[in-house]
């Protein structure tokens, strides 16, 4: 994939509609550093653009053994279990 270029330019003004049947194409020119103002009837309500920064990646398996569980984790308290028995 090329090197996301940076957009220095206003955001684009574009209508909801416009984006939403549009979307593939809008969303390649995210990735090419554009940015979008969306607008409804006239108003802004959203702004999309390339990610900043100081997005963090998320890393699967980060935290593997690093959290620990209590032995009793998954046993109900006496009084909590007798609760929910009468309930029945």
């Amino acid at each position: 994939m090329a090197e996301p270029r940076h957009n220095t330019s206003s955001p684009r003004r574009v209508g909801v509609r416009e984006f939403r049947g549009n979307l593939t194409s809008f969303l390649r020119q995210v990735e090419e550093g554009q940015r979008f103002v969306l607008t409804s009837h006239h108003k802004v309500v959203a702004e999309i653009g390339p990610p900043s920064s100081e997005v963090a990646v998320r890393k699967p398996g980060a935290l593997r053994g690093k959290i620990k569980l209590a032995d009793d984790f998954d046993a109900l308290p006496a009084d909590v279990l007798k609760a929910m028995e009468n309930e029945a």
